[in-house]
C-alpha cells in the first residue's frame, strides 16, 4: 500500500480495541484514526475519519454490528470493511456477506493472519478465516435458490469471473468483450439475482456450485483462503 491506510476500531472491549490499535500502529502504512465501542456510535466515528478500513464486531451493545454495515457504507462510500468477531455461524456470515463486509475473520486468528487479510481487504480482494471459507465451501453443492432465474451463458461467466475477483477490465479482456459490455452483463445478472454488491455475488456463485473446485481452490491459495 503506498498511502496508509486510516483504520476505525469497532469493538466494545477496551482492552481488546488497545490490543488492535498497539498491533496495527506497529505496522508503517497503518494508523488507527478512530475507535468505537458500539455500532451507533462507529458509524458516528467513521463519519467523522474518513477511513479507509473499518474493522468491526459483530455482536455488541445496542445492537447487532450487521445492522450497522449499511450505515457504514452510507457514512463512508467506497470504505473498506473487516469483519473481526468470534462468531462462525451459517447466520453471521451470510448476514455479514448479504450486507457488504468485504472479509470476516475469527478472533482467535493469529497476527500474521490478521495482518494478512487487512493487507488483502484493502487491496480489494475477500479474505475469509480458514473455518468461514469451509463452511461457504461445504455448502456449494447445495441446490439453487427457489426462484433462480435463468441467466444466459455469457452472464453467468461474468458472475464466475466477478466471483472469483476480478474487476470489470480483466473480465473484459478474458472474455474479449468491452468494459461497457461487461458492466451491462454485470448490471443484468445482479438485478435478475437481487444481488447488490460484489460481496453478495460471491456468497451466490460458491453457495450454488458456479465455481469450479479447481478455480476456488486456486483462489483460496492466492487470496489466503479467500471464498470465491
Amino acid at each position: 500500500m503506498a498511502t496508509h491506510a486510516r483504520i476505525v476500531l469497532i469493538e466494545d472491549h477496551a482492552i481488546l480495541r488497545d490490543g488492535l490499535r498497539a498491533l496495527l500502529e506497529l505496522e508503517p502504512e497503518m494508523q488507527v484514526v478512530g475507535e468505537a465501542g458500539s455500532a451507533a456510535e462507529g458509524a458516528r466515528v467513521a463519519r467523522n475519519c474518513n477511513p479507509t478500513l473499518i474493522i468491526t464486531d459483530l455482536a455488541m451493545p445496542g445492537g447487532l454490528g450487521l445492522r450497522s454495515l449499511d450505515e457504514l457504507r452510507a457514512a463512508c462510500p467506497g470504505v473498506h470493511i473487516l469483519v473481526l468477531t468470534a462468531y462462525c455461524t451459517d447466520e453471521y456470515i451470510h448476514a455479514a456477506l448479504n450486507a457488504g463486509a468485504d472479509g470476516y475473520i475469527l478472533k482467535d486468528a493469529s497476527r500474521v493472519e490478521l495482518l494478512h487479510a487487512i493487507r488483502a481487504v484493502l487491496t480489494g480482494q475477500k479474505y475469509f478465516s480458514e473455518p468461514v471459507s469451509a463452511r461457504l465451501v461445504s455448502r456449494r453443492n447445495e441446490p439453487l435458490i427457489p426462484g433462480f432465474p435463468r441467466i444466459t451463458e455469457r452472464e453467468r461467466q461474468v458472475l464466475t469471473r466477478v466471483a472469483l475477483g476480478e474487476t470489470n477490465k480483466r473480465v473484459a479482456l478474458a472474455l474479449r468483450l468491452s468494459i461497457k459490455t461487461v458492466e451491462k452483463h454485470r448490471a443484468n445478472l445482479m438485478r435478475k439475482l437481487d444481488l447488490h454488491n460484489t460481496a453478495a455475488v460471491t456468497l451466490f456463485a460458491v453457495r450454488n456450485g458456479m465455481l469450479p473446485v479447481s478455480k476456488a481452490e486456486d483462489a483460496e491459495q492466492r487470496e489466503g483462503h479467500a471464498a470465491v
